[in-house]
């Protein structure tokens, strides 16, 4: 891709993520139709948690309620859809872009997330209905069409779960997972590709029973890997734990200070990162877990939406948070490290910044967080033996000034002469150099500070893939459901065609490109599925009212 076409592309997508995910607007309205519900609905993620974990060892469970699986296999195969690179890579992300303060706004978004989840599910679990080859279908595009009458909204609802399906599910756990196995074991990044696409063909190629089948084995074992890989490095790092958490409040509010060769993070900045990677990592009010859950085993749609309160829990405040912890803890999100710059996170800036000078580091401060321009650099820059010659310009990458700066063309140091354009490189060459990391490369950093030392990389990339490959899986499912709503039967097999090609595609595709294409589609959902369930506000406290009633009846003694 030529550099004018990636920067007009790049400007494109800036664009719409700025009317969408990454718009003032958009953390408000996500917390605050959590916080709403959890008002009017006297906090149900409190109330019913006890009885969550009652309904999902099912204890309430009737043989002859219809639906394709059990409550666990609904839970494992909505927590595969969430517990994916949004905890390995995603909250990396986050803490890259906004500091420890992001952690923080990502628990809120879990924990007001649990009741979004519950009332989502609940409605998605009553409007389900059967399609044509006799499996159980559901989700917010039935809600919208047979209770509000608005088939319009639901079509749209479809299409942007088919295209989320892509942009969430696929191609960030793809890019993470080839990225993390390259750097651990060397793969190269198409070959991971190959053969994971293939992987997944022959799973999804079973439809419903093969994939809630695999997530209910798989999901266990996944968590519990990965959870004894991170309090290796926590315990390694025990005394810096505490003043990660005071961080992590203090800034909460106030936005994170310059620390290492981060930059710092304004408040508004870490509040919009937390709350959209929260939103990814959980996906609370995206309308893709009621898809999973509409295929539960029970006639009582209120304990399903219970069961589906654990799941921002799990996922987002014990997941999330020990991913968190070890990042912080470990130091690692403020140090340069040597590592290959993408050409999406490279800026060409006038003037030779220097972060010792704080004047410097304010400039960059206000231009990484509120957009204030600072002049971009334009002209010819000479490379010799794969160092500039040239001056009057700084280098930014991932959020930091660039040192030890080489370029090489095909494997070999390059000589001859740059462009740059408004800020962007225009030669196919590549860069390497010292600067932050993000994503999956931070947190594998992060993991070999700990007890596991450099074995702390293979835990994540294990995690990785047993992580990322569920949530590509269970995201099949939903893309199943949403285009045989849309088209019928006869489209599943094209979409599940495409969905393999583009998990190979995404294998070398520019991981922050990747990760703007997630939040885009993400807010796509979560806009029309907030809109609908707010609208049947009144009519969820009736079905918990009538709920209760029938569940008295059927349990004098409470239990």
């Amino acid at each position: 891709m030529s550099g004018d076409l990636f920067s007009a592309l790049t400007a494109g997508l800036n664009l719409l993520d700025s009317i969408l995910g990454s718009a003032q607007y958009f953390p408000f309205l996500l917390l605050g139709t959590g916080f709403f519900f959890s008002l009017y609905l006297k906090f149900p993620q409190l109330r019913f948690f006890n009885h969550a974990i009652r309904v999902v060892r099912g204890k309430y469970d009737k043989p002859d309620a219809r639906g394709d699986a059990t409550h666990f296999q609904a839970l494992s195969t909505a927590i595969s859809g969430t517990v994916g690179t949004g905890n390995i890579g995603g909250v990396a992300l986050a803490i890259y872009l906004g500091g420890p303060a992001a952690l923080f706004w990502m628990w809120m978004t879990a924990f007001f997330g649990m009741t979004t989840k519950f009332v989502e599910v609940t409605l998605s679990h009553k409007y389900r209905t059967v399609d044509e080859k006799g499996h159980i279908a559901g989700g917010p595009m039935y809600v919208m069409e047979n209770r509000l009458n608005m088939r319009w909204l639901a079509v749209f609802f479809a299409i942007a779960t088919v295209v989320s399906s892509f942009g969430t599910g696929n191609l960030p756990q793809s890019n993470n997972i080839a990225n993390g196995i390259e750097t651990s074991f060397g793969v190269p990044v198409w070959l991971t590709g190959a053969l994971l696409a293939m992987a997944l063909g022959l799973v999804i190629v079973g439809g419903v029973n093969r994939i809630v089948r695999f997530a209910e084995k798989l999901v266990p074992l996944m968590a519990t890997v990965y959870i004894i890989g991170a309090l290796g490095v926590i315990l390694l790092n025990l005394p810096q734990v505490g003043a990660s958490l005071i961080a992590v409040f203090q800034d909460a509010f106030a936005g994170s200070a310059a620390a290492g060769g981060f930059l710092g993070a304004s408040f508004a900045y870490a509040f919009n990162r937390g709350v959209n990677r929260g939103l990814y990592s959980n996906e609370a009010g995206q309308g893709s877990a009621p898809i999973a859950h509409a295929a539960a085993k029970t006639d009582e749609p209120v304990s399903e939406g219970m069961v589906s309160i654990l799941e921002p829990f799990l996922d987002t405040i014990i997941i999330c948070t020990l991913t968190g912890l070890v990042i912080l803890s470990s130091g690692v999100w403020t140090e340069k490290l040597e590592n290959d710059f993408q050409r999406f996170d490279m800026q060409y800036v006038a003037g030779e910044d220097n972060e010792a000078e704080s004047e410097d580091r304010i400039a960059l401060y206000h231009h990484l967080n509120f957009g204030e321009s600072v002049d971009l650099f334009s002209g010819e820059i000479e490379i010799r033996n794969g160092v500039s010659i040239t001056s009057g310009f700084t280098l930014l990458h991932n959020r930091s000034i660039a040192e030890d700066v080489t370029y090489t063309l095909e494997g070999n140091r390059f000589t001859g002469i740059m462009t740059v354009k408004d800020g962007r490189l225009s030669q196919q060459v590549d860069v390497r150099g010292k600067s932050l990391i993000h994503s999956v490369d931070l947190t594998s950093e992060a993991f070999t500070r700990g007890v596991f030392r450099d074995y702390g990389k293979y835990i994540v990339s294990i995690g990785l893939v047993l992580f990322a490959f569920t949530t590509v899986v269970a995201w099949s499912y939903y893309g199943d459901r949403a285009i045989t709503y849309l088209l019928g039967a006869s489209a599943v097999t094209p979409y599940r065609m495409m969905y393999v090609i583009g998990f190979f595609l995404a294998a070398v595709a520019d991981t922050s490109l990747v990760w703007l294409l997630s939040a885009i589609t993400i807010a796509l959902m979560t806009i029309p599925n907030l809109f609908s369930i707010l609208l049947l506000r009144k009519e969820m406290r009736t079905i918990i009212d009538d709920y209760w009633e029938k569940f008295r009846r059927e349990h004098p003694d409470g239990v």
